[in-house]
């Protein structure tokens, strides 16, 4: 039976004129999806109001103040979770293919989610329809939708430079992973008693200097973009293991939700015994089941965890009975004046003997002086990385080579 576009679709709702700055966003996310128009809708009661409309909204019989109903629209299932943010193909996907929107509007792939006020609370949602299946459509263009409907929570005055800021960000990190991630620097770690490299660790490099390492990391986060970047680091980084001596370990970056989303599947058939993970933002582990149940099942490949940046001022010690690394990283700013700073020498030695108890070794880093590779050697640490052992290289036989290893 053929419905009606009228028993689809609700009366037509006076609505505001849109803001230049919040039309050219919906075009600006119409062409990069590559579909046929892209929209802006209010919820109001049982209805979703298309406030601003961008594209050829009038082939699927919407035009702006459209409104569509609450028991016949798809947005009611996307708003749940029961729907994801992007349907390549309405008619081949089984959750949509039955639907009477789609059919009678001809929606054959659609892209939407939720936007959020000023005030947390729901606003409506933001889409883009097209007539034809987008099957190109991939997770990073949720994340891309995702980024867009943050922009709209702040004042429009404001709405132009944040586009132009942030799209450049999505860009210049979308980039970078497409070509395989950041290029690495490698960085000897050293057995400080035996005076030998036992492994190294792979660090991101970028290619504009204006932004740190840590600044790139933050800008992907701040676009939605943190896991991808950190996977195409760590593939990349994996790519070296079987130039790197077997007798030495490689140490790898990665924050909490990265183990969960890919990386478990990306280290399994390599030579995982020889691998250290390092977790930033391991304040996050407690509150996640799919976190942990990923520690686990790296564990079983072999892997080792190390609890980065500790004593940077958020690593707690009740977070590393939590996670219980078999290293614990002793940040710089504990490791830079130890010798000559008894309350850096105290905590220090506080953390050998937190490593002794849940089974692992410290690494202090940072080691720059003669002074402080000797207080640290003192203090029991037995590992240790830094200028004075070894700067980070871009080659990886010279950081491998490096006292003889």
């Amino acid at each position: 039976m053929t419905v009606r576009a009228a028993t689809l679709l609700g009366p037509t709702a006076d609505v505001p004129t849109p803001s230049a700055a919040v039309v050219e966003l919906l075009g600006v996310l119409r062409r990069y999806l590559d579909m046929d128009a892209a929209w802006l809708g209010r919820i109001e009661g049982d209805v979703l109001v298309l406030q601003v409309l961008s594209g050829d909204g009038g082939s699927f019989h919407l035009t702006q103040g459209s409104t569509v109903r609450r028991q016949t629209g798809l947005y009611p299932e996307v708003l749940s979770g029961r729907l994801p943010a992007l349907i390549p193909d309405t008619l081949a996907d089984p959750r949509t293919a039955d639907s009477p929107v789609a059919h009678e509007l001809d929606i054959r792939s659609y892209a939407a989610v939720p936007v959020m006020d000023g005030d947390d609370a729901l606003y409506g949602l933001l889409g883009c329809i097209a007539h034809r299946p987008h099957h190109e459509l991939r997770e990073r263009d949720a994340r891309f939708l995702q980024m867009l409907a943050e922009i709209l929570r702040d004042s429009v005055t404001d709405l132009h430079r944040m586009w132009q800021a942030r799209s450049q960000v999505w860009l210049d990190v979308s980039r970078l992973i497409d070509r395989g991630g950041p290029a690495l620097a490698f960085q000897p770690v050293f057995d400080l008693e035996r005076g030998r490299i036992i492994g190294v660790e792979a660090l991101s490099r970028f290619p504009d200097p204006s932004r740190s390492t840590a600044q790139w990391f933050a800008a992907a986060g701040a676009v939605g973009l943190t896991v991808e970047l950190e996977l195409a680091a760590v593939r990349r980084a994996l790519s070296t293991l079987p130039r790197i001596p077997a007798h030495i370990g490689l140490a790898v970056n990665a924050s909490a939700t990265t183990l969960s989303a890919g990386l478990v599947e990306m280290i399994a058939g390599t030579d995982a015994e020889r691998l250290l993970v390092e977790i930033t933002e391991h304040e996050r582990i407690a509150d996640a089941p799919e976190v942990t149940s990923a520690l686990d099942r790296l564990r079983r490949l072999g892997v080792r965890f190390a609890a980065d940046d500790v004593g940077a001022g958020y690593a707690g010690l009740e977070q590393l009975v939590r996670l219980r690394p078999e290293i614990i990283k002793m940040d710089c700013s504990l490791t830079q004046g130890i010798d000559t700073d008894p309350a850096r020498r105290a905590v220090a030695t506080g953390l050998v003997h937190v490593a002794e108890e849940i089974g692992g070794g410290v690494v202090a880093e940072g080691i720059e002086t003669a002074g402080e590779l000797r207080t640290t050697r003192e203090t029991g640490i037995p590992y240790g990385q830094g200028f004075l052992l070894g700067s980070p290289t871009g080659v990886l036989r010279d950081a491998c080579a490096a006292a003889g290893a």
